[in-house]
């Protein structure tokens, strides 16, 4: 079991080094930092051009080989350079990355766990009420895109507020700034302002995990193993919890090393929407103002998220189903 972890972890770290690589070599060539002052009225001469952009180390007269050895030594010391604003991009990437992980890491357990135990559900009553109304249900919330999603539930939350004649569901921000009142109060102020931009996340991963989970359920339901397990005097239930779960349940680990990359993409439009400033609203924002070196900081993240979950689905799948680590 070492030995397989050993071996997907360094496949992990290859990967991240790869992707991290070819994120940077993209933003060179589709960004034009240069561009950003050659427009300026009246005009800036080129040699202040060049000043700040060697400065950041994005200066496009420079050899690429030559940026990239800088980059690359710099990041692998935890250093990603400075933005044109000539702000550490380092110091911009710790602040965000913990409000991403906050809403990230909520919405994808809320949705992975839902959704898995909505598809065992609906499998299990298979054209039921519960089964019609759930697929009807994710079907309309995999049809919406997931901004206009998180308008619509920002819109829903205002009309609820305006109902009851209070703020309930907070639409923009983080928190309430200013807001004075004690550790728990501002714990409640926080989970407030959660609760909307969670519910964007959450309600597309719980669409995505039952649709997949009660399609491997139904398969499972039908499995020779399941049915000389019945033969033998084992209940439905009994057969369902002991031989089928776990075999319905191990290709959700895969599905969710892929789907988590989605969720990563819709969340910079729900971060965008609600005002929340982390990783998916600094792309947009760094994409806008050619800035390399944060448009290269938000991609590494992105492939440490989506890497290491693929590399946690992995070792999952090996602790489900033996036969993994027997082919590894």
């Amino acid at each position: 079991m070492l030995g397989y972890i050993a071996k997907r972890f360094l496949n992990f770290v290859v990967l991240v080094l790869i992707a991290s690589t070819m994120g940077y070599v993209l933003a060179s060539v589709a960004l034009n930092p240069r561009g950003n002052y050659e427009a300026a009225n009246p005009p800036i001469p080129k040699e202040s051009i060049d000043a700040v952009l060697n400065r950041g180390n994005v200066n496009d007269e420079v050899p690429f080989t030559t940026r990239y050895v800088k980059w690359a030594g710099n990041v692998l010391q935890g250093d990603f350079g400075e933005d044109l604003d000539q702000n550490r991009v380092s110091e911009e990437f710790s602040r965000r990355v913990w409000v991403s992980l906050r809403l990230l890491m909520l919405g994808t357990l809320l949705g992975a766990t839902i959704g898995v135990i909505v598809g065992v559900v609906s499998a299990v009553r298979q054209y039921e009420l519960f089964d019609r109304s759930s697929s009807l249900f994710a079907y309309f919330i995999l049809s919406t895109p997931v901004f206009l999603l998180a308008i619509l539930l920002k819109f829903l939350g205002i009309k609820f507020n305006d109902a009851i004649g209070s703020t309930f569901f907070f639409t923009q921000g983080e928190y309430t700034p200013g807001y004075e009142g004690s550790s728990l109060g501002r714990l409640g102020d926080r989970l407030q302002h959660l609760i909307l931009p969670t519910l964007s996340i959450a309600l597309g991963s719980i669409s995505f995990y039952s649709r997949y989970q009660r399609n491997t359920m139904l398969d499972v339901l039908s499995s020779d193993h399941l049915r000389t397990a019945r033969a033998k005097g084992l209940t439905k239930r009994q057969a369902l919890f002991k031989h089928g779960l776990r075999v319905a349940i191990s290709p959700m680990a895969t599905f969710f090393a892929y789907g988590f990359g989605l969720l990563i993409a819709g969340a910079a439009f729900t971060e965008t929407i609600y005002g929340w400033y982390g990783m998916g609203q600094w792309f947009i924002a760094a994409v806008a103002k050619n800035d390399i070196n944060s448009v290269s900081a938000v991609v590494t993240f992105t492939a440490v998220l989506v890497l290491f979950s693929g590399f946690l689905a992995d070792v999952i799948l090996a602790i489900l189903d033996p036969r993994v680590r027997s082919r590894a």
